[in-house]
């Protein structure tokens, strides 16, 4: 009887300091397409974000199953950079399948992605909502059977004509926003920073529209 008590009190003991370790872990997971032809994209501002700061926190990617990884800790958080492998349509299963091996709480997950309906470098960090025409949000959506996850948008514009939004999209930064991604992209690794220390909810005041 004492020894069922103590090894329950062990595995209870072991449990807890997982959930801990696991509430402190966060993925990070930018959207893109793999390949050099989109390395400067617009549609690839996620791993873009991702490529960045790997360089400032002197850390590589990683080729793993379903995507490329990377690893940092910074104040007692653990962040676990996701570049999926997928291609963005295939996203979901990538992002399902990390969550799951590192045992993450969907409510560790930032998705980063581009957004046409954003003027280029505007910033929107949300709680949830619909995929708003984005297929790497859509596949997510749909394989997480949820929307109730975080998401950061970044503003590509929407400067095309009629039926040439994939061109735009899959089109290289203009000269203008080349100079000045580099300061936004800061601020793209200082909310990632921010919602692993700080919270959703003060990361949303202190960064949107910013």
């Amino acid at each position: 009887m004492i020894f069922k008590k103590l090894a329950k009190l062990i595995f209870e003991f072991k449990n807890n300091i997982s959930t801990e370790k696991n509430m402190k872990s966060f993925l990070i997971v930018g959207l893109g397409n793999i390949g050099e032809k989109y390395e400067n994209t617009r549609h690839n501002i996620g791993f873009k974000i991702l490529d960045y700061l790997a360089t400032k926190e002197n850390i590589t990617f990683e080729s793993e199953k379903l995507g490329s990884i990377a690893k940092f800790r910074f104040k007692g958080r653990t962040f676990i950079l996701l570049k999926p492998s997928t291609y963005m349509n295939l996203s979901g299963k990538s992002v399902n399948y990390w969550l799951a091996k590192e045992k993450i709480p969907i409510e560790n997950l930032l998705v980063i992605c581009d957004d046409l309906n954003l003027e280029f470098g505007s910033i929107r960090v949300k709680a949830k909502g619909s995929d708003g025409g984005h297929n790497g949000l859509k596949d997510i959506n749909a394989v997480l059977t949820t929307q109730q996850y975080a998401r950061f948008r970044f503003g590509v514009g929407a400067d095309f004509s009629k039926g040439k939004q994939v061109d735009y999209v899959l089109g290289e930064w203009d000269t203008e926003e080349n100079k000045a991604l580099p300061e936004r992209l800061e601020k793209g690794c200082e909310i990632i920073k921010s919602f692993g220390t700080a919270g959703l909810n003060n990361t949303m005041n202190t960064f949107n529209g910013k």
